[in-house]
């Protein structure tokens, strides 16, 4: 087996060597492969098959003068080309060949071409949408005493011979499809060619005769291209390939040797696609995939054929797939068209798919065509939206007709063929039929969709329910729903919290510290298996902690008064409650007996607010989690102002509270205002007189506003000093 011109990396021969290497080692040990082309990436082949032998042979190729001039940056890409490969004609002789990376471009160059070259001088065209005299034409010899310029695309480096070529002129850039695999739709992008296909278009210039290559591009530029072009695996639809394989037996890509694996993205999206045509069972084909994988089309238009019911069905289909392949020239969009018109290539394909069938005697019948083609094309049904030409399809993505196409003034479409541009978000419709699309369903209404969807009502404040009928994403019609499900209600609700965040719910200063509580843990005690509560993984885990609080919660004022808290709390496992209240409390108690609130924060210790007489005997800076944090003391006056902030209660008995008894000295009693605060100890009755003389204690008007009430404790208190 010889795979020819194997730089090309095509789609087809990637596939042809990953069987063949299959083949070679579990069927025929014997088989012999050959891989060829002037441009070989040896290295990469070399590492995939390293057994086997590499010949060079050098040929008898004429010698190619390789030139490099880069375009003038002011000027038109048309234009600067056609300035450069008229000088060259005006400077050399012979026949040239021109590489452009499409159609537009050939088209422009040549009216500037026709404006500067000589009367002997013949401009051909030459891309696959010409008629094939006008092919013929740009292939053979200039007539006697004229020379052509052939204007052509990238097909013509390898795959034709064209005589009398002994200039070359590259543009050094080519159009290549990339495949969207979250939109299934094939884009086309200009780019760089290799430096493998630099070689192979200046090698047309020297077959006959030594010969001249122009490359439109800087030499240093040259030689940072890219050594080989990219393959056409790597950024193609994949679903023929899983056909293919399917078919093969081979369910997994990777059991295969390939020089490049297929990408996972362009399988799943083909994956779906087959499973969305009926083409597969699990990671089977189906009896109709299989059926889909012998007729050797594009899946698509093989689910179209295979579901033909009748021979009229057959009929149609066929010569729908027969256009759909070779779309008609000139531009015309509107499919129904095409379809009247008796053009014998397309003719001659419907026969071939007729046979493949097993199906005659039928006639193809355009009233059949909507039902035809939407089952296989259902994502590409498309609704008119605004302005006349722009259309939604029913996979969300915008699509588009010239202005002045005459079906733009239908509210419907079927866009089988789309061109994913780069100019505009929207793909351009290449080829649609007009939907009646009432008829339509009632011939498949398999196409329609109902659904029930309760939905946040942000504005009223409600849940309001809807019962829809749409095709994908397009909506047919819309009902209100009298009596939705509790079920529907809730998710609905979850789906509201996840669309606007965690903030909707009644965090109460409760709640709020126990999910900082939560998160601390997390940090002091890791051994434990705590919940993650950050926003993501709380909004991810909605039905492991909030639903299982919302029975009975049927609206979005009872939903804002839910207990969010208790919901937290009883989401935690028994031993991480205790674990949690007895390793970071809600509260800590002082020597008096009172239980002082602690405050967590996310990103600081935690804090104790607390009066300063009631720390009468405490020794040491408090801990908590197991010991390992220091509670942050925020010491008060009576009137609960701050007096010092320490995280050592040790070091401030001993140091600075000197100067606070000083300052002090008169608004506490000389028992309150303990010699040796941290060795003091007070019996019952004297814990009571100073909690209660803490609150009764004069205060200057600089330390309360309301004399004889203390008020609560500041969020955040002066910075420690010393």
């Amino acid at each position: 087996m010889i795979l020819d011109e194997f730089h090309e990396r095509s789609l087809q021969a990637d596939l042809a060597l990953a069987l063949l290497l299959d083949v070679q080692q579990g069927l025929r040990e014997d088989l012999k492969l050959l891989i060829m082309s002037a441009t070989l990436d040896n290295d990469r082949l070399q590492r995939l098959l390293p057994s086997a032998p590499t010949i060079c042979s050098e040929g008898h190729a004429f010698p190619v003068e390789k030139r490099f001039q880069a375009l003038a940056a002011h000027q038109r890409f048309d234009e600067a080309v056609a300035i450069a490969a008229a000088e060259l004609l005006r400077q050399e002789r012979g026949s040239m060949l021109l590489f452009l990376p499409g159609v537009g471009e050939i088209q422009r160059v040549q009216a500037q071409l026709a404006e500067r070259v000589a009367d002997d001088v013949v401009l051909c065209p030459l891309y696959g949408a010409l008629p094939l005299s006008e092919q013929r034409k740009a292939i053979l010899p200039a007539a006697e005493g004229q020379r052509k310029v052939v204007l052509a695309t990238n097909i013509a480096e390898t795959s034709l011979t064209i005589e009398g070529i002994r200039l070359v002129v590259d543009s050094a850039q080519e159009r290549v499809a990339r495949f969207d695999a979250r939109t299934g739709l094939t884009r086309l992008i200009t780019q760089r060619i290799s430096q493998a296909s630099m070689t192979q278009r200046a090698g047309r210039a020297g077959r006959l005769e030594p010969g001249i290559c122009l490359h439109l591009i800087g030499k240093e530029q040259a030689e940072r291209a890219a050594a080989q072009s990219d393959p056409e695996i790597l950024h193609s639809d994949l679903s023929a390939l899983l056909l293919e394989l399917l078919q093969w037996g081979c369910r997994d890509p990777a059991q295969l040797h390939w020089l490049d694996l297929p990408p996972e993205a362009n399988l799943a999206a083909a994956r779906r696609l087959l499973t969305a045509l009926s083409a597969l069972e699990g990671d089977r084909l189906s009896a109709r995939g299989r059926q889909m994988a012998t007729l050797g089309n594009d899946p698509r238009l093989a689910a179209m054929l295979t579901a033909a019911a009748d021979p009229d069905d057959a009929a149609t289909a066929a010569k729908l797939a027969a256009i759909l392949e070779e779309p008609p020239r000139g531009g015309n969009s509107d499919l129904g068209a095409a379809f009247a018109r008796q053009q014998p290539n397309w003719q001659q394909r419907a026969q071939q798919l007729l046979k493949r069938l097993g199906s005659r005697d039928g006639q193809p019948d355009a009233q059949r065509l909507a039902p035809l083609l939407a089952p296989a094309f259902v994502d590409r049904i498309a609704r008119r939206r605004g302005q006349e030409g722009r259309y939604q399809l029913a996979n969300g993505m915008g699509a588009m007709l010239d202005a002045d196409d005459a079906l733009g003034r239908h509210e419907w479409l079927i866009a089988p063929l789309l061109l994913q541009g780069s100019a505009s978000p929207d793909a351009r419709i290449l080829l649609a039929l007009p939907l009646d699309v009432n008829a339509l369903l009632a011939q498949c209404p398999g196409l329609a969709q109902r659904s029930d969807t309760v939905e946040w009502d942000e504005a009223q404040g409600t849940l309001k329910a809807w019962r829809r009928t749409c095709i994908g994403q397009l909506v047919l019609k819309t009902q209100p729903l009298a009596k939705p499900s509790e079920e529907e209600l809730h998710q609905a609700m979850l789906n509201g919290i996840r669309d606007k965040g965690l903030g909707v719910l009644n965090w109460t200063p409760e709640a709020e510290q126990l999910r900082l509580r939560l998160l601390c843990a997390a940090q002091w005690l890791p051994e434990e298996a705590w919940p993650a509560v950050d926003d993501a993984s709380l909004l991810d885990s909605l039905e492991a902690w909030l639903l299982p609080q919302m029975s009975g919660v049927h609206s979005l004022r009872a939903l804002k008064a839910l207990d969010v808290r208790q919901a937290l709390q009883n989401w935690l496992p028994w031993s991480l409650r205790q674990k949690l209240d007895s390793e970071l409390p809600t509260h800590y108690t002082v020597p008096t007996g009172s239980r002082i609130a602690i405050r967590y924060h996310a990103d600081n210790p935690p804090a104790l607010a607390v009066r300063m007489q009631e720390m009468f005997g405490e020794a040491a800076t408090p801990t908590i989690a197991q010991g390992r944090i220091a509670l942050v003391l925020e010491l008060l006056s009576p009137a609960q102002r701050p007096l010092q902030i320490t995280r050592d209660l040790s070091a401030f008995w001993q140091g600075t509270y000197r100067e606070v008894q000083k300052e002090m000295k008169g608004r506490l009693s000389q028992t309150c205002l303990a010699g040796r605060p941290g060795q003091y100890r007070a019996d019952a009755a004297h814990q009571k007189s100073i909690r209660n003389r803490a609150c009764r204690a004069p205060v200057t008007a600089s330390e309360s506003t309301e004399t004889g009430r203390c008020p609560p404790a500041p969020a955040r208190g002066p910075k420690a000093s010393g």
